[in-house]
């Protein structure tokens, strides 16, 4: 058989090392050696011997009932194998962690991480009233995050002197020191958006970068379980 299709473009390769890699611009690979996490539903395909476990509050007491701003938990991975994971042909971002780093996530653009991450599920002051991402996953420690986004993102410097303002539901999320406040502005309103009205953003300030995505956060899809 002869096709494009199986061309080495397309074609996985044996995993050289453990850990989360890049397979193609769509989808992120990870080659399980013991535990990792990932959003669940989110799992394409695999190989190998993986045991997959939904993860709810109180169950094992290893991870915390992970509530995201579309209200979607995670799940365990564990065993040895690869596994291939991708949301909706979204672009796959992977974010190398350092100790003393902190990324500020909204939980609908999570796909999947590392074991050794640690995260804290926060409330984002004032983007919960504008229904743009109340809970926000803030990830510490040492190890690698795999994200999705609609499009290529957009890396936005913010300044002490240049505070960035950004729709709540475009975020994707921020780097640690960076305050955020919810700000209003009638004249932005009215032009913004195909003259919707919205007047609420949210203001970003201090030393740091936010990550946007070119398009706004559109209605959760019903989960089929």
């Amino acid at each position: 058989m002869k096709s494009d299709l199986f061309s080495s473009e397309h074609m996985v390769q044996p995993s050289a090392v453990p850990g989360m890699t890049q397979q193609n611009a769509k989808s992120i690979k990870y080659t399980v050696n013991g535990e990792m996490h990932a959003r669940q539903g989110a799992m394409i395909a695999y190989r190998g011997s993986l045991q997959f476990e939904r993860k709810g509050q109180g169950v094992g007491g290893m991870l915390k009932r992970a509530v995201t701003g579309e209200g979607l938990p995670l799940m365990a991975v564990r065993g040895q194998g690869e596994a291939w994971f991708a949301q909706e042909a979204q672009n796959c971002f992977i974010v190398d962690i350092e100790p003393g780093d902190a990324l500020t996530v909204n939980g609908r653009n999570v796909l999947c991480f590392d074991a050794t991450l640690s995260y804290e599920i926060k409330t984002v002051k004032g983007a919960g009233v504008t229904g743009g991402g109340l809970f926000n996953s803030v990830f510490t420690g040492a190890g690698r995050l795999g994200l999705v986004c609609e499009g290529n993102p957009l890396v936005i410097p913010v300044s002490p002197q240049q505070p960035v303002y950004v729709d709540t539901d475009a975020v994707v999320g921020w780097t640690a020191g960076l305050d955020t406040s919810l700000h209003r502005s009638q004249s932005i309103g009215s032009m913004i958006r195909g003259g919707s009205g919205e007047a609420v953003q949210l203001m970003l300030r201090g030393e740091g970068y936010v990550i946007v995505r070119p398009s706004e956060a559109t209605p959760a899809k019903p989960q089929q379980h």
